[in-house]
């Protein structure tokens, strides 16, 4: 009977080691994953949940990477009428100098003179520094006014750990006499990678005809071709199907930095590499960790269904005040969906359902409800913008009732509510 006992002991010992072990190796497994870069952040474009972060928040250098930043303000400018694509844009002497250097230019501008289109494809695509600041100088009246508009634009977003010295990405060092007042001469534009992916969504949801330009291998320039350095766009060394952007940068203080878009299995995710692991010796190692990082979303996360535009959540209705009918069934404005753990079942998904309570006459298609995502499998700050919801509108109109009834019906409110 003893034996018996401490045989059964040592089994539930042992499956307990087990039990605890296979624990350690799930929640291990979950966070097996590590981005072969500085810092690393990946998110989804839609709702802008966060999917991967490596010391994300950390501002450092960004390179040319600020040229998102700088071609963000053109095109608003633009949709603001202010520009348009056809519009000629002068080219200074200090954005001229530049390309007599190298290291800082590799487009020429020798006529002095190009569309804003010109332009701005010649940043996106090679990388041009020059066109970058003529394109704010455009804009902004100076580089420095630029700047300031760059900064203020940030803030706009809620991003407040930033520092920005210049349009292009550039180190001071390269900008002579022309650098931002009271910035110091080795100064370098930082932000975090978290401020990147902002930045990124920010152009691809308000502007997504960008990525006509950012997916281009190569481009003419005046007659020169252009050669983008995103060797994961088509026909390059290291190409990614999907990928259709979306910016490089690189400088000694930022090292080898890479903001990577691309569209597989119906998620659009933004992955954010700076300053990656042995960028300094390996041309690809940028495009090998957004790969890598890629690969790991893709096998983590799907995209989740959770209603179809004109479909109710379990049959609600919204009261109704002073209608002919009571309530009326809320419906969605359109299709929502949210971005889940592959093993997370559909089931398990939990929302939080706000009712407002209108007025008749109620419209078809007027806002009654928001249906919120109650997200459980958060990383980091979980969401760049808050958990995704969707409006929630009425199927049906409700005419407003006899006034008579109507009188009651406030009548009994005041006496409920005040007696």
């Amino acid at each position: 009977m003893k034996n018996t006992r401490f045989s059964f002991a040592l089994k539930a010992i042992f499956l307990s080691v087990l039990l605890c072990f296979g624990l350690a190796t799930s929640s291990a497994l979950a966070q097996d994953f590590d981005a072969t870069a500085e810092h690393a952040i990946a998110v989804e474009a839609s709702t802008g949940k966060i999917l991967y972060e490596k010391d994300a928040n950390t501002p450092d250098g960004i390179a040319s990477i600020t040229k998102l930043l700088t071609i963000y303000l053109v095109y608003k400018d633009i949709k603001e009428g202010k520009l348009s694509w056809n519009t000629k844009v002068d080219i200074s002497d200090y954005a001229y100098d530049l390309t007599t250097d190298s290291l800082a230019s590799n487009v020429p501008m020798e006529k002095r003179q190009y569309t804003v289109k010109e332009l701005v494809n010649a940043s996106l695509v090679a990388s041009a520094n020059s066109a970058a600041i003529a394109l704010a100088e455009k804009v902004g009246g100076s580089e420095s006014k630029f700047v300031d508009m760059m900064s203020a634009q940030l803030k706009e977003w809620g991003i407040t750990d930033a520092s920005l010295v210049n349009s292009s990405g550039l180190n001071n060092s390269m900008l002579g006499d022309n650098i931002y007042p009271g910035s110091s001469s080795d100064a370098e534009n930082m932000m975090s990678a978290k401020d990147v992916a902002i930045v990124a969504r920010h152009l691809i949801l308000d502007f997504p005809e960008v990525l006509d330009i950012t997916s281009q291998s190569t481009s003419d320039f005046d007659g020169v071709t252009m050669t983008s350095s995103n060797l994961m766009l088509k026909y390059m060394t290291s190409y990614r199907d999907g990928v259709d952007g979306l910016k490089t940068g690189t400088t000694d203080l930022a090292g080898a930095c890479f903001v990577g878009t691309t569209e597989e299995n119906g998620m659009r995710i933004i992955t954010v590499i700076l300053n990656a692991d042995n960028g300094d010796t390996d041309s690809t190692a940028r495009f090998t960790a957004t790969n890598n990082l890629m690969n790991y979303i893709y096998t983590t996360y799907t995209v989740q269904t959770v209603l179809e535009k004109g479909q109710s959540y379990k049959n609600s209705t919204v009261e109704v005040l002073d209608g002919k009918k009571p309530d009326v069934s809320a419906v969605a404005k359109d299709t929502f969906k949210v971005i889940t753990p592959r093993t997370t079942a559909s089931t398990a998904l939990t929302f939080d359902l706000k009712k407002e309570t209108p007025t008749a006459p109620v419209t078809k298609g007027q806002t009654v409800a928001t249906l919120t995502y109650k997200d459980k499998s958060l990383v980091g700050s979980g969401y760049l913008d808050g958990e995704p919801s969707v409006q929630m509108v009425a199927k049906n109109d409700v005419k407003r009732s006899f006034f008579l009834k109507v009188w009651w019906n406030h009548f009994v409110r005041y006496v409920n509510e005040k007696l």
